[in-house]
C-alpha cells in the first residue's frame, strides 16, 4: 500500500503533511516505511519524552493490557487512574486532579472551572495573551490570541479578552472587576518558543490575589520536564489556580489533566464537568512510568542536555547573525529565531534526516525526546551549521 497516497484520499484536509509515512522507533529515532532514518526533534510535537521504544513503557502498557482492562468509565475507581492522580497531585502540589485526553479538554474545562467560579461573584470574562495557542476545539480556540486561528469560525465564545504577554501596562489597560481568571503559558509555545519574565508573572498572581481571579496555566507543552523542571511555572515559584497538562503526560497515549489548587479544588460537583475517556487506565498508568523517570534523574538530565543544546544554538546564531536573530526557551523546549522562513531550514534539515518544525512565524523549534544526547545534538548542529553557511 502506498499509505501517503491513501492518506491523502481518504483523511480530511486539517493538516499540511509531510509525504513520509513511518511505522516504527526507538530512542529518539523514527524510520519509515522505506527504511529511511530520522532524527527526531518534534518528538510528536512535545509529547514523546521518553522517546520510542522505551521498554518501561512498554511493560507498563503490556500489564494493563493483559489485565483486561482497557476502560471502565468514571462511573467508577480504577487503580492506576487513583494511582496516577495521586502521584500528580504529589508532583505538582495540586489538591485534585481531572483527566481528560487532551490539552484543549484539558483547557475547556479549566474555562468551564473559571466560570462557574466566577459565576456566583458576577464574573464571566476571561483574560488571554496575543500569540498564545490553547487548542482548536470552540473554547481554547478562543482562549488563543491568534487571529489565524479564528477565521471562519465566527461568532468566537464571548467575553473572553486580549492583553499582550509580558506586559503589564497591557494587563492593566484591560483587567477589571468583571474577570473570573486570567490563562497565561509559563513558555509561550506555538506563539513562538517565549518564556514569561519573572515579574510579569509574579504581576498576575498578585492581581488574581487581589481582584478574586484564578490563575490559570496551560503547561500542556511546557509541562512534564519540557523546561527542566516537572512544571514550567517551577522555574519561577509562582503557584496557579489551576493548571493544565497533555501532550508528555500519557507517555504518548492520549492524556490530559486539569489540576486544581486551593480555591478551585471544589469548584465543580457532580454532573458540571465529564469525559467518557478520560483517565483511561492505560495511560495514566503510563503516565506514573514518565514521572518516576522525570523523578529518576532525567529533569536532571534535560538541564544540562537543553543548557548545551541552547549554547550551541547560541554560537550558531552569532556566528550566522545575517540570518539568526535569536535564541528562545528553556530545557529541551527551544526555539531558533530566523530571518528566513523556518520552512526552508526545515525542508533542509529533513533531506539530511532530522525533523524538526516550527513556532509563530520565524522560529524553527527544537522539542526532541527528552532522551536526547549531547552527541545527537551535536548531529543537529553540525547540519545546521551546513545548512546556515549554504543560506
Amino acid at each position: 500500500m502506498n499509505y501517503v497516497e491513501v492518506g491523502q484520499n481518504v483523511l480530511l484536509k486539517t493538516y499540511a503533511q509531510i509525504p513520509i509515512c513511518f511505522d516504527r522507533g526507538e530512542g529518539c529515532y523514527l524510520y519509515d516505511v522505506d527504511n529511511n532514518k530520522y532524527l527526531d526533534l518534534v518528538g510528536g510535537i512535545a509529547v514523546n519524552a521518553l522517546g520510542y521504544k522505551n521498554e518501561k513503557l512498554i511493560n507498563k502498557a503490556t500489564q494493563v493490557l493483559n489485565e483486561g482492562i482497557f476502560h471502565v468509565s468514571n462511573l467508577y475507581y480504577n487503580k492506576y487512574t487513583v494511582e496516577a492522580a495521586a502521584l500528580l497531585t504529589k508532583v505538582s502540589q495540586c489538591e485534585r486532579v481531572f483527566f481528560a485526553n487532551s490539552g484543549a479538554e484539558a483547557n475547556e474545562g479549566a474555562l468551564k472551572l473559571a466560570r462557574k467560579y466566577g459565576s456566583k461573584k458576577g464574573k464571566s470574562k476571561i483574560l488571554s495573551f496575543e500569540h498564545s495557542f490553547h487548542g482548536r476545539t470552540y473554547g481554547a480556540v478562543t482562549l488563543t490570541g491568534q487571529e489565524k486561528y479564528h477565521k471562519g469560525f465566527y461568532p468566537m465564545v464571548p467575553d473572553i479578552a486580549y492583553a499582550k504577554y509580558n506586559d503589564i501596562d497591557s494587563v492593566k489597560a484591560v483587567v477589571d472587576d468583571t474577570f473570573a481568571a486570567i490563562f497565561v503559558e509559563p513558555i509561550q509555545g506555538e506563539g513562538g518558543i517565549i518564556p514569561v519574565k519573572p515579574e510579569f508573572l509574579q504581576f498576575l498572581r498578585e492581581l488574581c490575589d487581589a481582584k478574586d481571579m484564578l490563575l490559570i496555566y496551560d503547561c500542556v507543552q511546557c509541562g512534564i520536564g519540557r523546561s527542566g523542571k516537572m512544571f514550567a511555572w517551577q522555574n519561577y515559584n509562582v503557584k496557579p489556580d489551576i493548571m493544565t497538562l497533555a501532550k508528555a503526560l500519557g507517555g504518548g497515549i492520549p492524556l490530559s489533566a486539569l489540576c486544581a489548587y486551593s480555591k478551585a479544588a471544589n469548584v465543580f460537583e457532580p454532573g458540571d464537568h465529564a469525559s467518557t475517556f478520560g483517565g483511561n487506565p492505560i495511560s495514566c498508568a503510563l503516565s506514573t512510568v514518565v514521572i518516576n523517570e522525570l523523578q529518576n534523574g532525567l529533569l536532571e538530565h534535560v538541564q544540562e542536555v537543553g543548557l548545551y543544546f541552547a549554547d550551541s544554538l547560541k554560537k550558531l546564531a552569532k556566528k550566522y547573525n545575517q540570518i539568526c536573530s535569536n535564541v528562545r526557551g528553556m530545557g529541551l523546549m527551544l526555539g531558533l529565531e530566523v530571518k528566513v522562513a523556518p520552512k526552508l531550514i526545515i525542508e533542509k534539515l529533513r533531506e539530511k534526516g532530522i525533523l524538526a518544525c516550527s513556532a509563530g512565524y520565524d522560529v524553527v523549534r527544537f522539542v526532541p525526546p527528552l532522551i536526547i544526547t549531547n552527541a545527537e545534538v551535536d548531529i543537529v548542529i553540525s547540519a545546521l551549521d551546513e545548512i546556515l553557511s549554504s543560506l
